[in-house]
């Protein structure tokens, strides 16, 4: 749908100076941009995104990049370069100036349903834009001279407008400060029409896009709108909105499909503060009263929500869920009718585990909403050194409303599963869990692990062996871990929670936290491994494989620290990304 404006056309902007007066006042962007517009992003505040780009660190990291050095040393961006440092000294600037002056107005992008696209550029110094264009439209005559395609550029008046037209039909034109350039010709002269016409044809006087705009704010530095009404109805969305059939994409992204299926509009929003970058998404879309698909994780009290994420040693990431799997399970026959067979499968291989309790009733309904996941960094001891894939310790955090009474319950489960795991040991002539108990800070858990595997060559442990599954119960928590060191962790976090009450993040039904050094950490624990299987399924090298890691991992750390937020208010879904940036 999207045909994207060639790199060669802005290149090319054959734009000559408009006849219409430079002091003619311009509208927002929005009001040039015809109603049917199915996708816009604005960027409204230019500054806080060009200091960013242009910030130091940032600059010296993209410079060190092999592969941005690869990339200069080809002809094309060899040439661009040469042309922006050109127009740079014309101008006695640096490229962060002359970029803020010729967009520092803003920029918006349009793209309407029949592939029809228009960018809109507010430059911040008028007389730069027209000394640019003029220079830059020499340039591209003198190099459709050279091809032979001179007659390919032409121009024509429009409204007192000129308007340019290139060899490919993409058209250019300057009003005052604002530089338009589409891929038709007639979608150029509709943007110039609307200059003239009624409020009413233009983007921004239609509902759903003003109401987005209030949705975002003012302090948003750029924002992305989309018609959905425009689009939902096309087959293969139409497709995607309405299949629910999976279990646990329903479960993790809680409600977030029917809202957009009752959405005539989705915005996104962006917002740059120093090393802190934003992105929120809001729609118009409500589910239903008593809708099923959400019932199971929206409180009827606006006070409720997910509780904060645990904080343990080494923490790659935290997830905080609030969601009532009994409600959630207990409507799994209206939710998937169709996966009835696989889930009475699935109930009675449960009743083995928990001796033939009813699932929904009496194991489901003991759990409280509140839902908590943490994974970490392992740190291996000296005795029998890290396996040679080495997996991150992970864990759940759940609240019991009788753990009295259903702990045993919880505690006999375990160990059922621990035997399943050790008769398939011993089938395949592997040793098996040896269960023990122990106590940690005056909490008794339950611990198992694999014995010590007889080969003296430590660095070659098999994977299992990053595995030491414990169950632990403190207050109505019950905590179920893959190793006993995070089961410890957790137990000194649920302590100090426990000594002061916890407030819920109200409105919020999912809260995911990343460190994402963290977890480049974690990957660098298994690089050797991680560059051979890029030898293998790329076909490569090792050097190059590892130059490859190398600058994914770099670049990645420089993300930090991500929350993500996912919740309603107003019974509205919301949606928020926060990156506190790594840079150095």
């Amino acid at each position: 749908m999207l045909r994207r404006l060639s790199v060669a056309s802005l290149l090319l902007l054959p734009v000559l100076i408009a006849t219409s007066s430079a002091a003619e006042p311009l509208p927002p962007p929005a009001r040039w941009i015809p109603r049917d517009a199915i996708f816009t992003v604005e960027v409204l505040q230019p500054k806080a995104i060009l200091d960013l780009a242009f910030d130091s660190r940032v600059t010296r990291l993209v410079a060190s990049l092999p592969a941005y050095q690869a990339m200069l040393s080809q002809e094309g961006p060899q040439g661009l370069l040469k042309l922006v440092e050109f127009l740079a000294a014309r101008f006695d600037s640096d490229r962060k100036t002359l970029l803020t002056k010729l967009v520092g107005g803003g920029v918006t992008f349009a793209v309407g349903a029949r592939g029809e696209a228009l960018l809109v550029v507010d430059a911040q110094d008028e007389e730069v834009l027209q000394q640019i264009a003029e220079i830059v439209t020499n340039i591209a005559k003198d190099e459709a001279a050279k091809r032979g395609q001179s007659a390919q550029i032409e121009s024509a008046q429009y409204q007192g407008v000129a308007v340019w037209k290139s060899g490919n039909k993409e058209a250019h034109a300057i009003v005052g400060k604002r530089l338009l350039v589409s891929n038709r010709a007639e979608t150029l002269k509709m943007a110039l029409d609307l200059r003239t016409a009624a409020d009413g044809e233009s983007l921004a006087a239609t509902p759903a896009y003003q109401a987005a705009r209030k949705a975002v704010g003012d302090n948003a530095q750029a924002m992305a709108f989309v018609n959905f009404a425009a689009i939902k109805n096309v087959p293969r969305v139409e497709k995607a909105l309405s299949d629910i059939s999976s279990p646990v994409p329903v479960l993790a992204i809680a409600g977030m499909t029917e809202a957009l299926r009752h959405s005539s509009w989705l915005a996104l929003a962006l917002r740059v503060a120093g090393d802190q970058l934003g992105i929120e998404m809001r729609m118009d879309g409500k589910a239903p009263e008593g809708s099923l698909v959400t019932a199971f994780s929206q409180s009827p009290r606006s006070q409720d929500g997910v509780f904060p994420n645990l904080i343990v040693p080494r923490r790659i990431a935290a997830v905080s869920l609030y969601r009532d799997v009994y409600k959630f399970y207990a409507a799994k026959d209206q939710l998937f009718p169709e996966r009835t067979s696989g889930l009475i499968f699935f109930e009675n291989m449960m009743g083995i585990f928990f001796s033939g309790r009813n699932l929904t009733e009496d194991v489901l309904s003991q759990l409280e909403p509140e839902i908590r996941v943490v994974i970490a960094r392992q740190e291996y001891g000296a005795a029998g050194g890290p396996p040679m894939v080495q997996i991150p310790s992970f864990a759940v955090v759940m609240r019991l409303r009788h753990p009295q009474e259903f702990g045993e319950v919880a505690e006999e489960a375990f160990q059922k599963a621990l035997g399943v795991v050790t008769l398939q040991s011993g089938q395949k002539g592997m040793s098996g869990l040896i269960i023990d108990r122990s106590t940690y800070h005056d909490v008794r858990y339950t611990v198992a692990y694999f014995t010590a595997p007889a080969s003296p060559d430590r660095d070659y442990r098999d994977a299992r062996h990053n595995y030491r599954p414990t169950l632990a119960k403190l207050g109505d928590y019950l905590v179920l871990s893959s190793t006993e060191d995070l089961a410890r962790d957790l137990i000194d976090a649920l302590k100090r929670e426990m000594a002061s009450p916890v407030t819920p993040v109200a409105g919020v039904h999912s809260l995911v936290e990343l460190d994402v050094v963290q977890a480049i950490a974690a990957a660098d624990a298994n690089r050797k491994s991680l560059v051979r299987q890029s030898m293998a399924k790329n076909g490569i090298g090792e050097a190059e494989a590892a130059a490859k890691y190398d600058m994914l991992t770099t670049l990645t750390k420089q993300l930090g620290q991500a929350t993500l937020k996912i919740g309603a208010q107003e019974g509205q879904f919301r949606a928020g990304l926060q990156f506190q940036l790594n840079l150095k």
